[in-house]
């Protein structure tokens, strides 16, 4: 798999924040992470009419966190399997980059030289 890190303009690392940036759309999020589910299973628990989830599950779509499939009049929601490696490596690149700053400051720290009027 090709390296992939997200950078700081990446516009699918900002749809996918910009899903969970609801807390009914990550309480959607939560449930489809144990079962797949109904729009009405999804919206029913939330006290949410039909076409305002739909709008929701769209975000979350969007978002890549989310896939459909529709079987008669049922559609289904599923978490995809991949939803979190984005934000992963972007958290993991985060990480990567403070740990090389605060390397730096050690290394400053220690080149500076000590008072010598102790």
């Amino acid at each position: 798999m090709p390296d992939i890190t997200p950078g700081p303009d990446d516009p699918a690392l900002d749809a996918l924040f910009h899903a969970l940036s609801d807390p009914r759309r990550r309480d959607m999020v939560a449930r489809l992470s144990r079962d797949p589910m109904s729009v009405k299973e999804l919206a029913e628990p939330l006290g949410m009419r039909l076409p305002s989830a739909v709008k929701h599950l769209a975000v979350l779509e969007s978002g890549g966190l989310v896939v459909s499939e529709k079987e008669g009049r049922v559609r289904t929601y599923r978490m995809k399997t991949e939803a979190f490696d984005r934000v992963r490596r972007w958290i993991e690149q985060r990480e990567i980059e403070l740990s090389a700053a605060f390397d730096r400051l050690e290394q400053a720290i220690s080149d500076f030289p000590e008072d010598q009027d102790k």
